[in-house]
């Protein structure tokens, strides 16, 4: 048996990122009913909007799902008391530390994991008692560690120090990454980018297809006084490396960052000024399609090199 599937009750040792503007009750919805675990991603919603898409995401399947939680946005009592008044039963916090909110989310009855980017905090969150782990490498979108370590090396490195179950992230988008994965010591994946480009997500359709277009090395990180974030080059991104190879302030870059840029890009699809979240492995998606699909092809592909290694067994 699966330690991820066993723990959420899912089909597939899958989890869809929780990505912000990306990863709505539909997205959710769509994944969990393929057979993984489909996340709502909280970072971008004000609290209403976050209890309208869990309540839309109840409707619309009976399987398991969850919501992401950045502490770094939302680490306030309003938003775990919709958690628990929902009946929400999976957490993913990010972005802070799990230490304040673990006990009082499992008291209410409801599984916790936790996104780290190095051993350290890996640790400290077994301590703090979630129930599993997705270590993150710095291949991924969005918010990053500010290790750079990468998913290959974090994922053996972290296995080494903790006995809960580990979730995989960073650079996965296919089976075979996913078995790659695995074979590192990884209970399951957790995978962002891939789902952000699907039917059901709920990004611009001008991001979408940017997604497709960014080929090898379209990507980098970025603001790294600040919180290393991983984006498409665009003109946005330049100016800030500009910026920030100039050797402005933390205040200046982010005076120039200032308010709602993800959403411009992401949600309403300006490609230029926007801020572009998504990772490395954008460089090989190259199709819009439901998500119920991805989990298909993900598993198909893994299943056939599985196959393939037994083979060359020696």
């Amino acid at each position: 048996m699966n330690r991820i599937c066993d723990l959420f009750n899912i089909k597939y040792p899958i989890v869809q990122g929780g990505m912000i503007w990306c990863s709505g009750w539909e997205l959710a919805a769509a994944v969990s009913n393929a057979g993984g675990l489909g996340l709502i991603g909280s970072g971008s919603m004000k609290p209403d909007v976050l209890q309208q898409h869990i309540r839309k995401c109840k409707a619309a399947t009976d399987k398991a799902f969850g919501v992401n939680i950045p502490l770094l946005f939302h680490g306030n009592e309003e938003v775990f008391k919709i958690l628990i008044d929902e009946g929400v039963k999976i957490v993913f916090t990010s972005a802070g530390n799990p230490a304040k909110w673990t006990p009082f989310l499992k008291e209410n009855g409801i599984t916790v994991v936790h996104v780290v980017a190095n051993i350290k905090s890996a640790v400290k969150c077994e301590d703090s008692g979630v129930d599993a782990i997705v270590a993150e490498g710095f291949e991924a979108g969005g918010h990053n560690g500010r290790e750079e370590t990468t998913t290959m090396v974090l994922i053996q490195q972290i296995k080494q120090q903790i006995s809960i179950p580990l979730i995989a992230a960073g650079g996965i988008a296919t089976g075979r990454g996913m078995l790659a994965a695995m074979a590192l010591g990884a209970d399951g994946v957790q995978i962002g980018s891939r789902f952000a480009a699907t039917t059901e997500s709920s990004a611009h359709e001008n991001f979408k297809k940017q997604i497709l277009e960014t080929g090898d090395g379209g990507t980098l990180l970025s603001m790294k006084k600040l919180m290393p974030v991983r984006l498409i080059k665009n003109k946005f991104f330049k100016d800030m490396e500009s910026l920030e190879n100039s050797g402005a302030t933390s205040e200046q870059i982010a005076d120039l960052l200032g308010k709602g840029r993800s959403k411009r890009g992401m949600f309403e699809g300006e490609l230029e000024e926007g801020e572009l979240e998504i990772g490395q492995i954008a460089a090989i998606i190259n199709d819009i399609k439901p998500a119920a699909n991805v989990v298909e092809d993900i598993m198909q592909a893994f299943y056939s090199a599985k196959n393939e290694l037994i083979k060359m067994a020696f």
